[in-house]
């Protein structure tokens, strides 16, 4: 009989691969950068054929489709859509693109029927040093969008990064100072994103998690593996490989009432080398083996 191994380690699975159906996968979530080189259709056939209940698209494979096109697919596979990413980059010289790219971006959300959009709200431009001011910019953006994205029932889940992406993605580096921000405005309006692989090293965060409580739109899985490679955007690995306890995580966000989806969001080369079937395959393994 062939082993079953998983990716990338290339080791044997510890645990049989749950079938279709299986409870344990109720929560589970394929986020769609997971499996990046495959299309939308492709993720969400993925997902049927495992039996993972529900996904979390991308925007460029949305425009790749056709909006209307995605929209349909996703009505018609019966698939969950776990939250929608990504806008935000509210920190730039170019207010009201940034603006109006969200704009698209939250009637696309409504569009796809996901619950809330993720927002990664952008970093310091070169030569600014001025952390507190991007942050005040973040504010002053997000008080034009929210009425409209509350018009159109999506919340906005504001993403804390690592703080090594400060410089550059997020000016939010602690799951403390994105609540800091979500609660200027209503909770059905904006919330947070709780990623492992963001704030598993925070030593502030399960009481920031017991604070967010009913603001927490989204919980997203992954790992921190070593060595950090050359680009570190690609430093994510598979449940299980690495160093944050993600299924604490996991029981501090559900003890905070949150009850939605666990979605599984990988940034990494040999992941997105490997077959996608076995990506899915390995991530429901690792689900039931270190997250529920």
């Amino acid at each position: 009989m062939e082993t079953t191994v998983d990716v990338p380690s290339g080791l044997p699975a510890a645990v049989p691969t749950p079938r279709p159906g299986d409870p344990r996968l109720a929560r589970l979530s394929l986020n769609q950068a997971t499996v990046k080189r495959w299309s939308l259709a492709e993720a969400v056939e993925g997902c049927l054929r495992a039996g993972v209940p529900a996904i979390g698209p991308w925007r460029e494979p949305v425009a790749e489709m056709g909006l209307a096109a995605a929209a349909r697919l996703l009505r018609d596979s019966g698939l969950r859509v776990s939250s929608y990413c990504r806008a935000g980059f509210l920190t730039g010289t170019d207010r009201a693109a940034a603006l109006d790219d969200n704009r698209r971006a939250i009637d696309e959300a409504a569009e796809l029927g996901a619950p809330s959009l993720v927002m990664v709200v952008g970093g310091l431009q070169e030569g600014d040093r001025d952390l507190a001011g991007a942050r005040g910019r973040v504010v002053d953006a997000l008080a034009e969008l929210v009425p409209y994205a509350a018009e159109r029932g999506v919340r906005l889940g504001l993403e804390p990064l690592h703080p090594m992406f400060c410089a550059d993605r997020a000016v939010l580096s602690t799951l403390g100072q994105a609540l800091d921000i979500a609660e200027r405005f209503a909770s059905e309006a904006v919330g947070v994103v709780v990623d492992s692989y963001h704030v598993w090293w925070d030593p502030q965060v399960r009481a920031q998690i017991a604070r967010a409580g009913e603001r927490i739109v989204i919980y997203q899985a992954c790992d921190w593996v070593l060595p950090i490679p050359a680009d570190p955007l690609l430093g994510r690995g598979m449940v299980g490989d690495g160093y944050a306890d993600v299924g604490g995580l996991r029981r501090a966000v559900d003890a905070a009432g949150y009850t939605g989806d666990i979605e599984v969001e990988i940034f990494n080369a040999d992941v997105w080398a490997a077959d996608g079937d076995a990506v899915i395959a390995t991530v429901a393994r690792r689900h039931v083996q270190y997250v529920v």
